[in-house]
């Protein structure tokens, strides 16, 4: 968290602390803050006197946190410190917060946690609308709270918290964590309606149903695996993700075959006194005339077999097709309500020049209405930075971050002399650097130093002209001017001048170090020997410096043992990996996917760059890169570890694959919603993929798993068993996907802060189970089929 506080420090003893600071030597220990959150005992609270040139001075207040200690926490107990903090500083000075992230933070988790609720509740809706029964809805329903509240219990254990992706991960799991209650509830349902008593019901019915409910909870689990291998700052974001998803799958499934039966037998009427109200007559009916409209639609299906197969493989197909296609995009951008902007001048731009351009960039910002707060600050050590710490307003009462930024732009362009670069703050920035000026970063590199800033330049130049970037700027500093002192060696030997006495004076004259520092009883003061600021402009200023002889203390002038000339150099030689580099900072335009820009990008490269530069993009993009390379593979390793598991269960290879037929149409349909809604397949969206095949796959293994059951207790053929299987599934088959649609919706529709980085994944879930729904309830029978007789060959082969 950071705390700004203006005023005018006319206390002499508070302006010399705040230096002290500044320069590390002193830095002010906070016990208070140890002693308001248990864990924080260590940490410090450094003032930082910033500049007195940018209209009033600004101390920044920075707090180091420990790792295990949150955000908001240590946020609150800063705000509590502030009190205390006033009384020690002088009365003019004036403390309020401009930026505190730990209020975005909140705001989302209580956004997401209306989220979890509102799922809920859509859930809770479907159960009743297709049971029809209070009673019996309540029963799959007491499966969400203590399912979650099993899973808190595992991220305590973990050492998590609640923050917005775990949450996020709680949302998503209402939508299918009940599917296993439903699937047990409706099977015992059914054979309390087939004439058995409630007790006896749910015995044998949780009894037939516990495989494909360890099937189903097991093999989702498995879905989870390769997101534990993700390696990487992105790795250990999502780490905490998907084990949260993991423990709420795992204890669904142990509520499910243990609660929901117990339950069952002692609530569950029998059939003589069950009474049909409205609600369960219109479900009876709805399901009657969809069972009569699937059960001669699969008849033709059945019998037409390749035409459905071909369907499969189209499907295969056109999931290859629209995953190459389809733009490519790392993180939508979110508003959190802050904006950074960096200001930059001309090489060799004076720190009063500096004010009045930043004075003239806050002009601009002062007059934008969404807009509430700003600190302008000259940023050190170049005289030609600045730098702009921006606090919107509310977002109901604004537009959105992007659209400021894009109205920003064109106003700040047409001040001369100083360029203005927006950054939107994401709530998680994987920007490389201490202050990059833009989302993305592309590092050039090379021995050659004159080849890496010819290249440099030119590549600039053509970002800087092609109409996706914007705010391209680079940390190239090749053009500062600079004053070459040359010794004259000779004669400052034979006068007993040595190089080291002549460093010195420049040192003292220009540096502004302390030579000197005393004490009094309340505090410590530095003596601070420099020119007066009009010397220190005038180069020929050198001309009036003396330094003293080493042999007999004789005062002789600079210009009678030095030359000097004025030129033009590098203020610092940037590096990465010990090599010489350019760091190149952009932003890309709204509408504009990252892999467009990043493609068009390579391009202006291998028609720009010289063979002896090397060039790689770094911090946020060179993150999106690392996973679209990954994304095929960990989709293929999520398929495989469903494959693996279910082999083991079903100890077989060909039923597996059964199942596995399910999880094409539904990606074909996740990528299909993406392309109708012009949504680029960002990371988000490729997680809602590795969701939506866990969850599509349930169905394959309700109707796979009961066929099974009729072929080996019953005797029945392999045709008549799995379109027997297919009707009994039917209902739950239904309930468990409109239940998973509706847990995503509030997802896809974007309620709540930061909601525009999540619904692409509601959207990809949504469109998924639809078009999995339509499709794998005639394609899967037809799969099994076909397996069934490849089995047969096998075994008459062997």
């Amino acid at each position: 968290s950071t705390i700004f506080a203006k005023g005018q420090l006319t206390d002499a003893s508070m302006y010399q602390q705040l230096i002290v600071a500044y320069r590390g030597e002193a830095p002010v220990r906070v016990q208070d803050l140890g002693r308001a959150i248990d864990g924080l005992k260590d940490d410090r609270l450094s003032l930082r006197y910033v500049d007195e040139h940018v209209n009033e001075p600004a101390v920044v207040l920075s707090v180091q946190r420990q790792s295990d200690a949150n955000t908001v926490a240590v946020a609150h107990a800063i705000k509590d410190l502030l009190p205390e903090l006033l009384l020690q500083l002088p009365p003019s000075v004036n403390v309020h917060i401009v930026f505190d992230q730990s209020a975005t933070i909140e705001e989302s988790v209580v956004d997401v946690q209306f989220t979890l609720v509102l799922a809920l509740i859509l859930v809770v809706g479907v159960i009743f609308f297709y049971l029809g029964k209070v009673r019996d809805t309540l029963i799959p329903s007491l499966a969400l709270p203590l399912s979650v509240m099993g899973t808190f219990i595992v991220m305590y254990l973990c050492g998590y918290s609640l923050d917005n992706l775990s949450l996020l991960a709680l949302t998503l799991a209402i939508g299918f964590i009940v599917d296993d209650a439903i699937v047990v509830l409706e099977n015992i349902v059914r054979r309390v309606e087939g004439g058995e008593s409630p007790w006896t019901a749910s015995l044998k019915g949780s009894k037939q149903i516990c495989f494909t409910v360890l099937s189903m909870t097991i093999s989702l689990v498995a879905v989870f695996i390769p997101l534990l291998f993700m390696h990487g700052l992105l790795g250990k974001i999502f780490q905490e993700f998907a084990v949260t998803l993991a423990a709420v799958t795992i204890a669904s499934g142990i509520v499910s075959l243990t609660l929901t039966p117990m339950l069952c037998s002692i609530f569950l009427p029998k059939r003589k006194q069950q009474h049909a109200g409205f609600l369960t007559r219109f479900s009876q009916s709805l399901n009657t005339r969809l069972l009569s409209w699937y059960a001669p639609c699969l008849r033709l299906v059945l019998k037409y077999r390749k035409l459905t197969l071909l369907t499969g493989v189209l499907s295969v197909i056109l999931s290859v097709v629209f995953f190459k296609i389809l733009p490519k995009d790392f993180i939508p951008d979110e508003d959190i309500g802050f904006i950074i902007a960096y200001n930059q001048a001309a090489q060799g731009t004076s720190s009063e020049k500096m004010a009045g351009y930043q004075n003239s960039v806050i002009q601009v910002l002062q007059k934008d209405p969404g807009i509430e707060s700003f600190v302008s600050i000259a940023a050190s050590p170049q005289a030609r930075d600045g730098i702009n710490f921006i606090r919107l307003k509310p977002r109901h009462t604004r537009k959105s971050s992007r659209e400021i930024i894009q109205n920003l732009y064109p106003k700040t362009g047409r001040i001369a002399g100083v360029n203005t670069f927006f950054k939107n703050v994401p709530l998680i920035d994987f920007s490389s650097g201490t202050q990059t000026k833009g989302a993305y970063q592309y590092a050039l590199q090379s021995l050659d130093t004159k080849s890496l800033y010819l290249s440099a330049d030119k590549l600039i130049a053509k970002m800087q002209n092609t109409p996706i970037f914007q705010g391209v700027t680079s940390d190239l500093e090749i053009k500062m001017p600079q004053l070459t002192v040359d010794i004259l060696r000779d004669q400052a030997s034979s006068l007993g001048i040595s190089a080291n006495t002549i460093e010195q004076a420049l040192l003292l004259a220009y540096s502004g170090n302390f030579v000197s520092r005393f004490e009094t009883p309340l505090d410590q003061h530095e003596v601070i020997l420099e020119l007066l600021p009009s010397y220190q402009s005038d180069p020929d200023s050198l001309g009036a410096l003396y330094v003293r002889s080493d042999n007999n203390g004789t005062l002789t002038p600079l210009h009678a043992v030095t030359r000097w000339q004025e030129k033009i150099g590098p203020s610092s030689v940037n590096h990465i990996a010990q090599l010489p580099s350019v760091t190149i900072n952009f932003n890309v335009i709204p509408g504009v996917p990252l892999s467009e820009a990043l493609e068009t990008l390579q391009k202006l490269s291998d028609e720009t760059l010289s063979p002896q530069v090397q060039s790689k993009v770094q911090g946020a993009a060179q993150t999106f890169q690392e996973t679209v390379k990954s994304a095929g593979f960990l989709l293929i390793l999520a398929i495989l570890a469903i494959y693996i598991v279910l082999g083991i269960l079903y100890e077989s290879f060909i039923h597996p694959l059964t199942i596995i037929s399910t999880l094409p149409p539904a990606i074909l349909g996740g990528l299909l919603t993406l392309y109708l809604f012009d949504m680029p397949l960002s990371l988000y969206a490729f997680l809602g993929l590795i969701l939506l095949i866990g969850i599509v796959k349930k169905n394959g293994i309700m109707v796979v798993d009961y066929a099974l059951d009729n072929i080996r207790e019953k005797g029945a053929a392999p045709e008549q068993a799995i379109f027997d299987a297919c009707l009994t599934r039917f209902r739950p088959i239904m309930m468990t996907t409109i239940a998973a649609i509706f847990g995503a919706l509030p997802i896809a529709m974007g309620i709540g802060a930061g909601a525009e980085t999540r619904r692409p994944l509601g959207a990809v879930i949504i469109g998924g189970m639809i078009f999995s729904q339509v499709i794998t309830l005639f394609l899967t029978p037809v799969i099994y089929l076909y397996m069934d007789k490849l089995s047969k060959r096998k075994e008459a082969r062997d």
